[in-house]
């Protein structure tokens, strides 16, 4: 089996598990090496990887995170390691006030309750509106749109029980400033997107305490060479990390090599932005309201603007390994390390080391999830292992 560790990839590797953790990791491991500890042996060519970490997804497997239930996150645990998710971030949409409150309290309940091995685990929540751009809204729902708002962003907060790890909005809008420097103060990310921001305003933003781009080329302001723009941003100032949704629909696939080209692996997140009818049929689904159809893996509102995605995150990492030609611990780098480090939990997540969790995604040569293993627990595995 080989390891894909930070810097390398490690022929012949061994990974033990006490628990929870993972206790030692190595190359060409001996017979008297570890004496009455189980071994689950695997094939020469197997990948295994720090396990994956979405940390935009609005849902899928037939549940919305604005359902507000716990069924919502009950069944992104249990679904989300097939596609080799071992962690995540539940995404909210914009909506009525009441409606996000609902989502937030419910999942703050699931939190602080969630205790289970074997599935994947609920880091907090990305809040994506409804502090947004109209001219950018994109799938987001015109109607719910506000300005910046400190005190009702403080609100969710507070209706979250603090799980709020990263705040998509439009710095550019009135309050934006103030909003930025008040997340990025207490400890949250913030996010720029659903954004018409000059490059004058990136900068300023920037300046103000952001550090984050909502998935990149989408619903925001293009590049142009007289204006550059919130994308020309992503290109050019280091402090900024952008998310990327490499499904070849939403961004193409030269555009997504160009990112990866300009920003280099260490600024990009790969993220689904998935939504209700990931891993279904196509067919008419709910997002926020608003009806979405799904045919040939492609998710649209009626007037053809794209809905989310229905993508899978190893769907990403191979679509990033035929667009880029990343190489293996670059691939593990953007679809968990990046993310470990910018939510501050590169210390037990994002890497296969001693001492962190034991989520573990075991991919095949062709970058298929084979198993998928939440802190030390088989979560999945597919019919042909």
């Amino acid at each position: 089996m080989k390891l894909i560790m930070k810097n390398d990839v490690w022929i012949n590797g061994y990974i033990f598990l006490r628990n929870e953790t993972i206790i030692a990791v190595g190359k060409d491991l001996k017979d008297d090496d570890f004496p009455g500890i189980p071994r689950r042996m695997y094939r020469e060519n197997m990948l295994a990887f720090p396990g994956f970490i979405d940390i935009h997804t609005h849902g899928g497997y037939g549940v919305d995170v604005m359902d507000g239930s716990q069924e919502v996150f009950e069944t992104l645990g249990a679904s989300l390691p097939s596609e080799g998710t071992t962690a995540y971030l539940a995404t909210t949409i914009t909506q009525e006030k009441e409606n996000i409150t609902r989502a937030l309290q419910t999942g703050a309940v699931y939190y602080h309750r969630q205790r289970e091995a074997g599935v994947a685990e609920l880091l907090g929540f990305h809040l994506e509106g409804p502090f947004i751009n109209v001219k950018r809204k994109g799938a987001q729902p015109e109607e719910h749109i506000i300005s910046n708002d400190l005190d009702l962003y403080k609100a969710f907060q507070r209706e979250a029980d603090g799980t709020i790890r990263i705040v998509t909005y439009a710095p550019e809008m009135l309050g934006g400033l103030d909003l930025t420097a008040y997340i990025s103060e207490t400890g949250v990310i913030p996010s720029i997107g659903h954004s018409d921001a000059t490059y004058g305003e990136m900068k300023t933003a920037v300046a103000a305490g952001a550090k984050h781009i909502t998935h990149l080329y989408n619903g925001m302001r293009g590049f142009h060479h007289r204006e550059p723009g919130v994308v020309g941003a992503a290109y050019t100032i280091d402090e900024l990390q952008s998310e990327i949704i490499a499904d070849g629909l939403h961004s193409s696939p030269p555009a997504v090599a160009t990112a990866y080209r300009t920003g280099g692996f260490r600024n990009l997140f790969l993220i689904t932005d998935s939504m209700r009818a990931k891993g279904l049929q196509d067919g008419t689904y709910d997002l926020g309201g608003q009806g979405v159809t799904v045919r040939d893996e492609k998710a649209t509102l009626a007037d053809g603007t794209l809905a989310g995605s229905i993508i899978t995150m190893d769907g990403c990492v191979r679509n990033m390994r035929a667009y880029t030609d990343a190489a293996l611990p670059e691939l593990a780098a953007m679809v968990a390390g990046n993310q470990a480090k910018a939510l501050g939990i590169d210390d037990r997540k994002g890497s296969i080391a001693p001492e962190k969790d034991a989520d573990l995604v075991l991919l095949n040569e062709h970058l298929d999830v084979e198993e998928t293993w939440c802190r030390g627990q088989l979560a999945y595995q597919s019919e042909e292992r």
